[in-house]
């Protein structure tokens, strides 16, 4: 039986209450643009449960009735991943009221949360637990957990603690008829069947609702030091991380290239964040060391690294962080990189990964192809060198020209792009996802075979194309 719209959210109601069912249009505009702006669309209602059995009887309400679903958590992707479609045919579930922090196990070395709970306050969860959660992103006090999850996010701490993936240990997802998956078991060796948890991560909601998760968790660093290093190219920027590597191993925790243009428009927008570097230097890298030792430890070893790297001639000038701010203001100059470009207006962005061997080519090539067919473009690359991750964005010559440039030449662009990624057997994404951005370009990315394994468990979980349909998969 087809119901209406008004007797699906009295249904819709009766489960979570009528003031979390939200209908109204400058109420529910805020669940139906992403925010960049780049994506908007249109939703029978915003449904905001509080539990997993609420999450549970919605979705099951769905199911009868064959309305498809768009989960969402704090609505900070880049790909349109939680943006419903234009038709108004979806509703979206937001998980923002499912905030609670579960348990913390101190012995375990975890944390378990519901899919609601923001990044940065799982990271405060932790340290007063007097324990550490590394991942870090520009977007961590309003991006949530769950979505994390679902994109499988990598942030700035990737190079020593890996991606949200490698962060987990176990899932509650709702399936897409409904049933509650429960996997909460934080173990570190499970090796029973298939590893259902990886099936969710990464996958953007189109497989079924993430409700909650167990995250390891890490003892604190007795000591971190940054350091904010000039080099005069990408290969002296590769050369600098292979010191790095060799002399901190483990103790290498981050490691962020930025290019001369990046910290022009940092500037530009952000001045009391401006390099305090002698410049301009056509890369600055962000260098951070943890020690479980000692501070003086740490210190030395730094030290000792950029002098090798000075002499070689990697590194041309360096600044170590002489306290906490200073550090922090370091780290503020790669957050503030990606909301400098928001203010610029639209760019053409590619979220990359290659081997980092193949990175100065691949920049040396696509900047030379891209500035001879667009001229006085300018490249925003940036991004986590240390695990081979490129934020290599493109604006046009000035910001009056960004709207028409983004709209003129994006899709020429992306494909230059995206080709030379391919040649030499990189990712079109390293941790912003698919979403509806690049759900074209993924069959040819990935291969046939891959993508018709995708569309079999795509198919075999969700049959009726409820879950997030448009995204990663098209069916």
């Amino acid at each position: 039986m087809s119901l209406s719209d008004q007797e699906l959210i009295q249904q819709f109601q009766q489960v979570v209450g009528a003031d979390h069912v939200i209908t109204a249009s400058a109420d529910l505009e805020p669940y139906l643009i992403d925010w960049r702006k780049r994506y908007r669309g249109q939703a029978i209602a915003a449904i905001r449960p509080a539990s997993t059995e609420e999450v549970s009887k919605i979705v099951k309400i769905c199911a009868a009735h064959h309305i498809a679903m768009v989960p969402q958590g704090g609505n900070t992707g880049m790909c349109g991943g939680a943006t419903p479609n234009p038709e108004g045919c979806q509703i979206v579930i937001s998980l923002q009221r499912m905030n609670r922090v579960r348990a913390v196990d101190t012995s375990n070395q975890t944390i378990t949360v519901e899919a609601g709970v923001v990044l940065q306050t799982l990271q405060e969860e932790a340290a007063k637990a007097n324990r550490y959660f590394p991942l870090s992103l520009g977007a961590e006090g309003s991006c949530m957990i769950g979505g994390n999850l679902s994109t499988n996010a990598g942030g700035t701490s990737v190079l020593r603690y890996g991606n949200a993936r490698e962060l987990c240990l176990g899932l509650e997802v709702v399936l897409p008829n409904g049933e509650i998956l429960n996997s909460l078991r934080g173990l570190r060796k499970d090796n029973t069947g298939y590893d259902l948890r990886d099936l969710f991560i990464g996958a953007e909601g189109s497989l079924g609702i993430i409700t909650a998760a167990v995250m390891k968790l890490f003892p604190i660093p007795v000591a971190q030091w940054t350091a904010l290093v000039a080099t005069p190219s990408a290969e002296g920027a590769v050369e600098l991380l292979n010191r790095f590597q060799a002399g901190a191993s483990a103790q290498l925790t981050g490691f962020e290239m930025m290019s001369d243009e990046s910290l022009a428009l940092l500037k530009h927008y952000y001045p009391a964040l401006a390099s305090p570097l002698a410049g301009p230097n056509p890369y600055e890298v962000l260098v951070e060391i943890s020690d479980y030792e000692s501070s003086e430890h740490a210190m030395q070893l730094m030290e000792s690294i950029l002098e090798g790297a000075l002499e070689s001639g990697c590194a041309s000038d360096a600044i170590i962080a002489s306290n906490i701010a200073q550090a922090r203001k370091f780290w503020d100059m790669r957050e503030h990189v990606p909301l400098a470009q928001a203010d610029d207006g639209q760019n053409i962005k590619h979220d990359v990964s290659l081997p980092i061997s193949a990175i100065p080519a691949f920049v040396t090539t696509c900047n030379k192809m891209l500035r001879e067919k667009y001229p006085n473009i300018r490249i925003i690359n940036y991004g986590h060198l240390g695990d081979g991750n490129l934020h290599y964005n493109v604006a046009g010559p000035s910001s009056a020209e960004t709207e028409h440039f983004f709209t003129t030449y994006s899709k020429e662009i992306q494909a230059l792009v995206y080709a030379e990624v391919e040649k030499l057997n990189g990712s079109i994404s390293a941790e912003h996802g698919v979403g509806q951005q690049k759900v074209d370009y993924l069959e040819g990315h990935r291969g046939s075979a891959a993508y018709q394994l995708m569309r079999a468990v795509k198919q075999a979980l969700d049959p009726h194309n409820l879950m997030n349909p448009g995204k990663v998969i098209a069916l």
